[in-house]
């Protein structure tokens, strides 16, 4: 029988601080997927730039985002 269960894990710290390595390493420990929240952050913050999009227009924003 599967198990139902999600485990999240959330690392925070200031730049620099080792949050990636420890969290990849984790991932590798507990065979779980790493996802960079960050690195989706600075994406669509690139996407929203590159096509002059205002991210305090939710209507834009969304459809931007549907695109994605």
């Amino acid at each position: 029988m599967e198990s139902t269960e999600r485990i999240r894990i959330a690392i925070d710290g200031p730049a620099g601080a080792g949050k990636s390595t420890v969290a990849k390493w984790l991932a590798r420990e507990l065979k779980i997927d790493y996802i960079d929240t960050g690195a989706m952050y600075r994406a669509i913050a690139l996407k929203l730039i590159r096509k002059s999009v205002d991210y305090r227009d939710p209507e834009a924003l969304e459809q931007l985002l549907d695109e994605t």
